[in-house]
């Protein structure tokens, strides 16, 4: 059985499927950890421990050392992404507070659900597409733009806009695995090596835990609602960081390919609601909701940059290469399983 290719075939299928088969279960029998008890039991709850862990892992490949185009590339995009994720949360902030909104088309959107699916960038998407549609530094960009993975700039970010703020303890928590794991991996390449191989395996685990803590019957409404999070994410960044790409000397590709949301973003809503109760009310729908957006810019992002890319090859400003459809939806197809 293609259980792996299978799923891997569907956008942000590595983190979307187990959620899924975690909401399901949960919203047809929620006490179904509480009674196998012991790992089951561990499993269904543990969303939080195995997170810590990713990050320790996500943080390994994280190298200090890099060229000043690494950082100019992966610096700018960096700061763009997250200066739009603030400008989000300054404004819903002030019209919508921590709170859903209650009723309506809108029900369930929340500050802490748009800045979530803002503030991190599918990096397998982005890694994939550069390498097919740009330069070996381009990909190398993404070393720097990964400091992004986690809650701690969107815990920043709602405290910048004026909501519920956190103590500093959480905030140096939530960057704290991260950063031993890029000690870590910048002592020791072979640790490096060895702690970014579990990076994939673990997404499927925390997605699952995930998914237990959702119940579908209350989110029904977030289709069409992570749908449209997914396109305003998609054109919002997408026109900014292709502005900026090519203001600083780029083709604006890597601007494109960067206007996604990340994989383990929705992890983020269960792990500021720890953090912070205030935003318990928001959570279990700003999940679903971001998990909508991975699925959504996955699917627009992979097919604007390889439209772009023809476009610049028709120009003679891009070396010509593999744009068939058929390579787009390969590269789609790889980033499912990604960050």
């Amino acid at each position: 059985m293609k259980i792996l290719a299978t799923v891997q075939k569907v956008p942000g299928g590595m983190m979307l499927v187990p959620l899924l088969i975690g909401a399901v279960i949960n919203t047809i029998n929620p006490d179904t950890g509480k009674y196998f008890g012991s790992f089951t039991g561990a499993l269904f709850s543990g969303a939080l421990t195995i997170l810590a862990v990713f990050y320790v892992c996500m943080g390994s490949t994280i190298e200090l050392k890099a060229t000043p185009y690494i950082l100019k590339k992966g610096g700018t995009l960096l700061i763009v992404k997250l200066a739009l994720g603030v400008l989000a949360g300054v404004i819903l902030g002030r019209l919508l507070g921590e709170a859903p909104i209650g009723a309506g088309l809108f029900a369930g959107l929340s500050t802490l659900a748009v800045v979530a699916a803002m503030n991190d960038t599918n990096g397998g998407l982005y890694m994939a597409l550069m390498g097919q549609f740009g330069k070996p530094r381009d990909v190398a960009a993404y070393s720097l733009m990964s400091m992004e993975s986690g809650p701690f700039f969107t815990m920043v970010t709602l405290g910048v806009a004026g909501l519920s703020a956190f103590p500093w303890q959480t905030l140096v928590g939530a960057l704290l695995p991260l950063i031993i794991g890029m000690i870590l991996g910048n002592l020791d390449p072979d640790m490096r090596a060895f702690l970014r191989q579990a990076v994939p395996v673990l997404i499927p685990f925390f997605a699952f835990a995930l998914g237990a803590g959702i119940n579908l019957t209350t989110v029904w409404s977030a289709g069409l609602l992570g749908v449209l999070l997914g396109v305003a994410v998609f054109v919002v960044t997408g026109v900014v960081l292709f502005t900026t790409d090519r203001l600083t000397g780029g083709t604006g590709l890597a601007g494109l390919a960067a206007a996604s949301t990340a994989g383990n973003a929705a992890a983020v809503p269960a792990i500021v609601a720890a953090a912070n109760p205030a935003y318990a009310a928001a959570a279990q729908q700003a999940t679903v909701l971001v998990a909508a957006s991975v699925v959504v810019t996955a699917i627009l992002v992979p097919i604007a940059t390889a439209a772009y890319a023809r476009r610049l090859q028709r120009r003679g400003l891009l070396p010509l290469g593999d744009t068939s459809e058929e390579a787009t939806a390969q590269t789609t197809a790889h980033s499912s399983g990604s960050r």
